[in-house]
């Protein structure tokens, strides 16, 4: 006999969520070792003792959380899809007929703690990481990604006839989440994917979007140019665990960027006694800022040299002597420091020369 379901809403229902959630689910399981009561001290300078209660810190944070579990990327998404899972509402602390939280809440309240606040709960996380023993903090791995802005390509302006761009991104507010610009660009005229990587060092100066005035067009071999942010992230080699991220202007490049990005690695590290040994990092990291901030602080980097650059020991035929800074030709002749030389990559070359008495007669 064939069976027909025939749906008739109850008056009245016993439900709980902690029923309902598997034992074995992942919010669940998050929900019983996280433990975010630290946030209420933290954030309690931001708030004053009279007016309307504001969104529970902690229900913020794991709104985030779940924002970047569950790949959301506007805070309209992130209310819409935990309104719709059970679990999420159990992990958040939330009932089935409870209202959650406007999403230009979640806007309002991410700009009233700002950078600040962020990085301070980051360092009491990665301190519970190293208490419970999952960060070594002796070699750390160091790489970037370009992070795609939401503006188009097609709304790129001139610089000169956009003074009062910086006027309107400041007033952007709670609802800069709701849906994000699409590149209505024709498929007929979109830029093909590029071998060089190369960008005009200039674009950015002539042109920017009025909507995120500091995104920069950068192009990485293979793909096409686009509006972008780098971000910087530096992981613990024991377990991957991230000690550092940060975001810098997409056309900064890579080497320039270590120093500020190791400075911060070394500063969350130091708080919880523990010394950098050794910097993992690949090619476009190599550069004079990365080497000399490594020497400073006696670090040993593992950074590939670029094509072309050499290192002192590799002179073929000439020894480097470190405590005198200079070499020694295979006559025996000293070449001795001369002066600085600034090259096209605005790196620094040491210049070392011997004397025209000793080459004059030289063999070689």
């Amino acid at each position: 006999m064939q069976g027909k379901k025939d749906y008739q809403e109850k008056l009245f229902i016993r439900f709980q969520l902690s029923d309902d959630v598997p034992a074995d689910n992942f919010y669940r399981r998050l929900k019983s070792i996280l433990d975010l009561k630290f946030v209420y001290d933290t954030t309690a300078k931001y708030y004053g003792t009279e007016g309307q209660k504001s969104i529970d810190p902690v229900v913020f944070f794991k709104l985030m959380l779940v924002g970047y579990l569950e790949n959301l990327n506007s805070d309209r998404r992130i209310v819409a899809t935990s309104r719709m899972r059970m679990d999420i509402l159990y992990f958040i602390g939330y009932d089935l007929d409870d209202e959650l939280p406007w999403h230009s809440t979640l806007s309002r309240t991410r700009q009233l703690y700002g950078e600040e606040e962020f990085t301070a709960i980051f360092k009491q996380v990665l301190k519970k990481c190293i208490d419970k023993g999952l960060v070594a903090g002796k070699r750390q791995a160091i790489d970037s990604v370009f992070v795609k802005d939401n503006a188009a390509m097609s709304t790129l302006v001139e610089r000169e006839i956009m003074d009062e761009a910086a006027t309107y991104g400041n007033q952007l507010d709670d609802h800069n989440d709701e849906v994000p610009v699409l590149d209505t660009t024709d498929e007929n005229t979109t830029p093909k994917p590029r071998k060089n990587a190369k960008v005009d060092k200039k674009a950015n100066c002539k042109r920017y979007s009025p909507s995120d005035p500091d995104a920069r067009l950068s192009v990485k071999p293979g793909k096409t140019t686009r509006l972008n942010y780098s971000a910087h992230a530096s992981v613990d080699t024991q377990n991957h665990v991230i000690t550092h991220i940060q975001a810098f202007l997409a056309d900064k490049g890579d080497a320039p960027s270590i120093p500020e990005i190791l400075t911060h690695v070394a500063g969350n590290l130091k708080e919880n006694g523990i010394e950098i040994e050794d910097v993992l990092a690949d090619t476009p990291y190599s550069g004079e800022a990365a080497l000399l901030f490594l020497a400073d602080n006696n670090s040993r980097g593992y950074i590939p040299n670029k094509s072309g650059c050499r290192s002192r020991e590799s002179r073929h035929g000439f020894s480097y002597e470190k405590q005198q800074d200079r070499y020694t030709c295979p006559e025996a002749k000293f070449l001795t420091f001369h002066h600085f030389k600034k090259a096209e990559n605005a790196n620094t070359h040491k210049i070392y020369r011997t004397t025209v008495k000793d080459c004059r007669d030289c063999p070689f």
